[in-house]
């Protein structure tokens, strides 16, 4: 009975392990025009409906201390391609991933405004992924909480 038992339960933990999410948190350091000092964080988890990448993401500017929610778009032709779009539509920023860095332009909504986007990838300890996560659940929370 024991055993049955045991075996029964390294059977639910190896489905429970098979359908858990694996997500990966990323920080990117860089500028925007080459002087504006901005940092990114970007969380990605497989979409448990389609198996497809979704990601969550922010960013602020260094000298101010909120944070900028983002929506991104993957190009489904070119999986390197990325559109993010700042909530409340006040930006949008097409990006190029090339290895660890991202590249391209930052939009203004009305598009008068076209400034170039350098990213670099910075390390974080687990400890700095878990309070960057933690303002980006706040982040979301303040702007889409009923």
């Amino acid at each position: 009975m024991k055993k049955a038992l045991l075996s029964l339960l390294f059977f639910l933990i190896a489905i429970i392990s098979s359908n858990a999410q694996a997500s990966k948190s990323n920080l990117y350091k860089g500028t925007i025009d080459g002087k504006i000092a901005v940092t990114f964080f970007i969380k990605t988890e497989e979409n448990p409906c389609t198996a497809d990448l979704m990601y969550t993401s922010m960013y602020r500017y260094d000298k101010s201390g909120s944070w900028i929610q983002l929506n991104i778009t993957q190009n489904t032709k070119n999986e390197n391609q990325f559109a993010l779009v700042e909530h409340g539509f006040t930006g949008v920023m097409i990006l190029k991933k090339d290895e660890t860095n991202f590249s391209g332009l930052w939009i203004s909504s009305d598009s008068k405004k076209q400034l170039k986007v350098e990213l670099k990838e910075a390390k974080m300890t687990k400890k700095e992924t878990e309070s960057y996560e933690a303002k980006m659940e706040k982040v979301n929370y303040e702007n889409n909480d009923c």
